[in-house]
Formats: structure tokens, C-alpha cells, sequence
């Protein structure tokens, strides 16, 4: 156990090589954990300060387990259905298994860096990001409302993922692709997507009155949560938006709108008249997992690379800026929050030819002589 300096307060190392701090305030014994003798004695001077200034916190008996119940209460009424789906999942399977019972005043960074390890370890280098951002929100609530002293996601190495650079199909892959699948009940969706580059939420969303001839108005997106279909807006406030479809687009429209009339025949009085553009067997909102699995499998049919619905409409922007489509209209399009976004996803494709520029710095420079 190491010495205790003068008007340093109660430091001493434990058997598992943590530091702990304590301070006697009031009759009670505040206590705080460090990696190091220099961090806990930080944290102790920090609860000096807090004490003096009247805004010590107070995490009293709470648990990481009550502060990812509160976060999730209080953010709540700000995210998508599926956005809370996904922070709630996230937290019952990673965070809670790990540091549920680990009361606030005892949470430190080397448990949440051990906690990114793990994850990272068993290859969820994204997931660890993910939940990077999450653990940093919610500590960040808690030191406002007075539950924590700081934040110790700021003294953590932020977990590091590259988004790996998503191969597109050749024009003569699409040709094949298209060929290959044109008797399959869902190549009008897949047409659609590729031909817009809308959202598979969007397009599982898209009802026929959004539909006015070439142009299709993307309003909404939908999704099974739970096995629950949930309509949600878009995205972003940039998704609500008009696209306009080229031929093969509003062909493809017309074929899904035959199929459906067929479908609604054989199905008689058990159709689900739900007013969707693409649904199941009897008038149903399609699963997404139903579409990416049908794509996956169409794929190694026809003997092309597999791609994702996202990847159709990663294909559709690629297409439209190796055209020299200006970027706004291809971010427009695809309803992003503004371009900046689409140039970071898409900086191969705007990166593929830049005789452009050879060209006219050319030109510059001879106008210079």
C-alpha cells in the first residue's frame, strides 16, 4: 500500500493494481478509482473542489445499470423507433453484461477500455465505436445531473474503424444482374432502388399515391421492429424528397403494379389492402431481411459479386458522379444531410478521373505565357 502524502487525502492501491481516493465529507466517504496514483489523486482534488463550490456529485448507490435505464428514458422522445431498438440491444447484450453492476462512482476508464477490447476482440471493430458514442452521451448526462464528477469516456483511446471501400458491379455485372433476374418477384423493387438510390426503408414505405408517373415522392420509411411494422420520416430532414425516375424505373413501377393486381386476385378476401408499392404474398409490408436474403441468393444465381440493397444504392450514386453528375444533385438525390457526407462516402468515384482538372490547369497555365 503506498504512503499517504500530507494534504493528499486517503490513496492507496489495490490487490488488482487499481488506485482508489477517498475523501471523509459530511460523515460520509466519497471514494473514486483510478488507473494511476496520479489519476485518482486528480479525482480526488476535483471532489475537493466540488466540495467547496457546493456541487459535489451525488451518485449515491446507482449502478451503470440505473444511469443506461434513465439515458434511455431521457432520449427517448428524440430518436426513430429503431434508433432507441438499436441503443437499447446495443446495451442489453455489450454494456450492461459488463458494467451493469458497477456502481457510478466506480466506473473508470480502464473498465470501458477493457469493455472495447472485448468487443474489438471478437472483431466488432465498428461496434466499438458505436458504442463509444453511446457510453460518451450518457456519462456526459450524468456528470450534468450531478450523478458523476466527470466523464471517463474523455480518458479512454477512442475505438478506431475504417469503413472498408464497398466494390460496385461493372456496367456489363449490371447487365447480367438485370438479365439474370427479370422473372423474380422482387426486381421491380430492386430496379427502383437502383434507379433512385432511395433507402430500402424508403422504398418498403413507398405507397402508389407517392408515385405521380417518373417522379416518386419519398415522404416516409418503414421497417419491422420486433415483428412490429413501424413508418417512421426519413433519415434526415434532407429525405423528404422528390426523385425522378428514368425509363427503366418507371417500367419497373409498371410491372410491380401488374404483379400486385395478380397477387391481390389469388388472394381474394385475405389481401392486406395496405396501399404499398412492394409487399408480400397477400398485401403485406415486406421484411427487409426477406429482400437482402432474395438479393444475396439472385446473386450467386446469376454469377455476380453480392451485393446489399444499400449496395444498389451505393451503385446508383457511384453511376450518377462517374457520369460528372454535379455532387449537390447526387447528395439531393440521395437525401443526405448535405454533401459534405456524400463527398466522404463517394470520394472513390469522384477520385476515378481527373482529367478534368489536368485539363484545365492546362489551360491555365498556357493562358499565363
Amino acid at each position: 500500500m503506498a504512503r499517504r502524502s500530507p494534504g493528499e487525502g486517503s490513496i492507496y492501491q489495490r490487490t488488482d493494481g487499481r488506485w482508489v481516493a477517498s475523501l471523509s465529507l459530511e460523515g460520509r466517504r466519497r471514494t473514486v478509482y483510478g488507473a494511476t496514483r496520479k489519476e485518482a489523486a486528480e479525482k480526488l482534488a476535483a471532489l475537493k473542489r466540488q466540495a467547496g463550490a457546493g456541487t459535489l456529485p451525488a451518485p449515491g448507490r446507482r449502478t451503470v445499470a440505473d444511469l443506461v435505464a434513465a439515458w434511455l428514458g431521457a432520449v427517448s422522445p428524440q430518436l426513430k423507433p429503431r434508433t432507441l431498438h438499436d441503443y437499447r440491444q446495443e446495451m442489453e447484450l455489450h454494456v450492461l453484461p459488463a458494467l451493469g453492476r458497477v456502481r457510478l462512482s466506480q466506473v473508470s476508464p480502464d473498465r470501458i477500455q477493457s469493455l472495447y477490447a472485448a468487443v474489438q476482440g471478437r472483431g466488432h471493430h465498428r461496434l466499438a465505436q458505436r458504442l463509444h458514442c453511446r457510453l460518451h452521451r450518457m456519462f456526459r448526462l450524468a456528470v450534468v445531473w450531478g450523478w458523476m464528477a466527470d466523464n471517463p469516456c474523455d480518458k479512454v483511446l477512442r475505438p478506431q474503424y475504417q469503413a472498408p471501400r464497398q466494390d460496385v458491379w461493372s456496367p456489363e455485372e449490371l447487365g447480367t444482374f438485370l438479365a439474370g433476374t427479370a422473372g423474380h418477384w422482387l426486381q421491380p423493387l430492386w430496379v427502383v432502388l437502383l434507379t433512385s438510390g432511395c433507402r430500402l426503408g424508403e422504398a418498403l414505405a413507398l405507397e402508389w399515391t407517392d408515385v405521380q408517373g417518373s417522379v416518386v415522392s419519398i415522404t416516409k420509411a418503414g421497417q419491422h421492429i420486433r415483428g412490429e411494422w413501424v413508418v417512421t420520416t426519413p433519415k434526415t430532414k434532407a429525405g423528404s424528397r422528390t426523385i425522378s425516375l428514368p425509363p427503366e424505373g418507371v417500367a419497373a413501377l409498371r410491372r410491380q403494379r401488374a404483379l400486385q393486381a395478380e397477387r391481390r386476385l389469388r388472394a381474394g378476401p385475405h389481401w392486406h389492402d395496405s396501399g404499398l408499392v412492394f409487399t408480400g404474398e397477400a398485401g403485406q409490408p415486406l421484411q427487409g431481411s426477406t429482400v437482402a436474403r432474395a438479393l444475396q441468393r439472385a446473386c450467386e444465381a446469376v454469377g455476380v459479386p453480392k451485393l446489399t440493397p444499400h449496395g444498389l444504392r451505393h451503385l446508383h450514386a457511384s453511376l450518377l458522379l462517374s457520369q460528372g453528375l454535379p455532387l449537390p444533385e447526387v447528395s439531393r438525390r440521395l437525401g443526405h444531410a448535405h454533401s459534405g457526407i456524400t463527398a466522404q462516402v463517394y470520394s472513390h468515384a469522384l477520385a476515378s478521373d481527373d482529367s478534368a482538372a489536368t485539363r484545365a490547369i492546362e489551360r491555365a497555365l498556357s493562358g499565363s505565357r
